[in-house]
């Protein structure tokens, strides 16, 4: 049996005439840039998570740029943030030439351990920028007490986190991205909420913030050819918002879908000792992006998986601390043992909405299989 670790063409298929109608509508009519199925996007999302503006943009990575820019992560300041991420966390910062401060991450999360992040903090510091990995949330709130109480801004990457909410000790659920300054989104086609092509958008409940977000989008410009910034040209793609609009509409039906396929493979892996799962810390409602687990033997394992015709993905096979385009920032191996330690074990297994359960039971007993060789 073939196991995808992704695939768009199962639910395209299920609901074909509603992308046909969206796509047409906008070909139809031709208004390709920012056209108003960007504006509806964008007020369905503030809807849908509580934000009061949200702004498109092209991309996840252009969306943690741009609100980088905004908030001042640049000219040699400094923002703590983790090591065992995707790249745009943290290019982000140096894009501006910004200093990132890495600390190591949670044995048990495997996001950023927030009790090693006010040791950082210094005269230079101006922010944090945690990061909502691993189908969790990182605790918000001691991330916004150690920043109100240094008066630091912060920056959520939401990129992989589109429906988490974190309650923690409040009496309401918040959703990932809107309780910091500025949270991103990524509509990168494998996400919970996912296009066909790059996308991404920049959220906050600061009116001058969203200001300054819409013009830098386009180019910096107060009104067309009149320029305040120098901007960026980021602007979401009408026919991405189209397609966005269309699964937006049965995101809690797929966040859902993901959870009972996640709770299969957990009873499935359940007596496999040689396969740890993350664990969820404080008061949240996770949403099952990925599924990863900590394999030992992950090479060997994974390459019989290949064997097997099962797709996989290795997030992240070695931390932002040892690579090359990062030697500047000082680091050596050894300084966050816990992130390179975990590099080395953790596997993703394919979950998507459309998957059936034979194909997950499939992974989980060739898995088995390969540890009984």
């Amino acid at each position: 049996m073939k196991v995808n670790f992704y695939t768009s063409n199962r639910e395209y298929i299920e609901k074909k005439n509603e992308f046909d109608r969206a796509i047409q509508a906008v070909v139809e009519k031709g208004n390709f840039i920012l056209g108003e199925q960007v504006a509806q996007l964008e007020k369905d999302i503030e809807k849908y998570t509580g934000a009061k503006y949200a702004i498109g943009v092209a991309s996840g990575t252009d969306a943690l740029i741009i609100a980088s820019d905004v908030l001042g992560f640049k000219d040699g300041k400094e923002v703590i943030t983790s090591p065992f991420t995707f790249l745009a966390s943290t290019s982000c910062i140096t894009k501006h030439r910004g200093k990132p401060v890495f600390v190591d991450i949670d044995e048990d999360t495997f996001g950023i351990d927030v009790s090693k992040i006010e040791e950082r903090v210094n005269e230079n510091t101006v922010g944090i920028l945690p990061i909502h990995l691993f189908d969790q949330m990182t605790d918000m709130d001691k991330i916004m007490d150690i920043a109100n109480r240094h008066k630091l801004k912060v920056l959520e990457d939401a990129a992989e986190a589109f429906g988490m909410r974190w309650k923690g000790n409040s009496e309401t659920y918040r959703h990932s991205g809107t309780i910091g300054d500025f949270g991103v989104y990524s509509f990168f086609p494998t996400k919970t909420l996912g296009g066909y092509g790059d996308g991404g958008m920049i959220v906050t409940n600061d009116e001058d913030l969203a200001k300054k977000v819409k013009s830098l989008r386009v180019h910096g410009a107060s009104k067309k050819y009149h320029y305040d910034y120098i901007g960026y040209n980021s602007r979401l793609d009408t026919l991405q918002a189209s397609i966005l609009s269309v699964k937006l509409k049965y995101i809690d039906e797929a966040i859902k879908k993901r959870e009972e396929i996640a709770d299969l493979y957990k009873e499935r892996l359940a007596d496999c000792e040689f396969i740890r799962l993350p664990k969820v810390k404080g008061e949240q409602k996770q949403v099952y992006y990925v599924f990863n687990i900590l394999a030992e033997k992950r090479d060997e394992l994974a390459e019989y998986l290949k064997q097997n015709e099962i797709g996989y993905s290795i997030y992240y096979p070695m931390p932002l601390h040892l690579q090359k385009c990062f030697e500047y920032l000082g680091y050596k191996k050894g300084d966050f043992p816990v992130a390179e330690r975990v590099s080395k074990q953790i596997l993703a297994l394919p979950i998507y909405p459309e998957i059936t359960a034979e194909e997950v039971e499939f992974v989980c007993e060739t898995i088995k299989k390969f540890y009984r060789k």
